[in-house]
């Protein structure tokens, strides 16, 4: 398997999926980005929320998100978003 092009590498560019231009974000993966950008008062009102607007469950929503990390269109589409949540995932790799 391929490391999926994580920040980090050393600028190959020789991955053809890396290369090529991808097209937009779909109307789920940018709900999903923008639901990481809200401040929510507890998990379950989160949980709720991506229930009933996204009609996802929670588990398919964070399967979703963490896919969405690796794709440089999600990183174009909300970079703020999308590295704050990288460092979260590197911060609780580093501890296990």
């Amino acid at each position: 398997m391929t490391d999926g092009g994580q920040a980090g590498d050393t600028g190959d560019t020789g991955g053809a999926a890396a290369d090529a231009t991808p097209g937009p974000l779909t109307p789920a993966e940018a709900a999903v980005l923008a639901y990481e950008g809200h401040s929510w008062p507890g998990p379950g009102a989160k949980e709720r929320a991506i229930r009933e607007a996204l009609g996802l469950t929670p588990v398919s929503y964070y399967q979703l998100l963490n896919a969405l990390m690796d794709d440089p269109r999600a990183l174009a589409h909300a970079p703020g978003t999308v590295n704050r949540l990288r460092r979260i995932r590197a911060a609780q790799r580093a501890r296990r």
